[in-house]
């Protein structure tokens, strides 16, 4: 899939996007406590920390980060959802650093060793080709400083399965096949006129080698959603102690082996 097809299907709808973390407030929750867990911190461990938020969609991460006082560089493929986080920072208040019109895949324009850390919440997710997985990855490691962090997310392989099962069941028999090449090799191309672009899928167990591969140490692999995942309807609506709760639960069981199969995202995180 081309980055312009990419480009146009963020364009269409930067309003849904930016609310995707309020439909799903655990994937936001998780991924909020290991920034905080992971990052090194403004002013105590250095005195500017700097991000690359490689795809970040209209800013909802590099808002939050922007907030607890890092200095923000926001990329990504959407014109208009680069316009719309630069409008959203001022309605907040908040300074990004920069805002670049770019693919995740080419970052010629940021020097060697600029970043403290980089975050990759969903280049990943379109690069269907294992050599652009690559390029991206190699590109974010360049940027980073010796022992800077990287936030990479992952649709998970059987989250599209677990979506079939839940919203159309009766399909599995005219969708075999494209269901066999998804749990094969992981992509998944979509009829047009569907609700996402065609995607690729990560099997839990070939994230850390990968990321590996490409000279990473492994730090975490979090399921995203918890213990919740497709079943937070309920718990997304609580408020206060009660939604706290909760949150701090996911967060607590988020590294267990044991659920990753069951979440619908998962996120590594890892150091050069």
């Amino acid at each position: 899939m081309g980055t312009q097809t990419i480009a146009r299907f963020y364009d269409s709808d930067v309003e849904r996007e930016w609310t995707g973390l309020d439909r799903h407030r655990t994937a936001f929750a998780i991924t909020s406590r290991a920034l905080a867990e992971y990052l090194p911190k403004p002013n105590v461990d250095r005195d500017i920390c700097t991000v690359l938020d490689c795809g970040g969609g209209p800013g909802r991460y590099s808002m939050l980060l922007a907030s607890l006082g890092y200095r923000v560089t926001l990329l990504d493929l959407s014109a208009a959802s680069l316009k719309f986080a630069q409008r959203k920072a001022e309605d907040l208040a908040l300074e990004i650093a920069d805002y670049v019109h770019a693919s995740a895949t080419d970052l010629s324009m940021f020097e060697d060793e600029q970043f403290d850390a980089a975050l990759l919440m969903g280049p990943l997710y379109h690069l269907l080709d294992e050599q652009d997985r690559r390029r991206c990855l190699t590109e974010s490691r360049r940027i980073l400083r010796p022992g800077g962090v990287i936030f990479a997310a992952f649709i998970c392989r059987y989250a599209a399965v677990r979506d079939l099962a839940k919203w159309s069941p009766e399909r599995l028999a005219d969708d075999s096949d494209i269901l066999t090449r998804l749990l094969s090799d992981g992509t998944l191309e979509l009829d047009a006129g569907s609700a996402f672009t065609d995607f690729y899928t990560a099997h839990p167990n070939e994230i850390a080698p990968m990321m590996e591969a490409v000279g990473f140490h492994t730090q975490a692999l979090l399921a995203q959603e918890g213990i919740v995942s497709m079943i937070e309807d309920k718990v997304n609506q609580l408020e206060g102690p009660s939604w706290e709760a909760w949150a701090d639960l996911n967060y607590r069981c988020a590294s267990d082996p044991s659920i990753y199969g069951g979440a619908e995202h998962l996120l590594y995180i890892g150091r050069r």
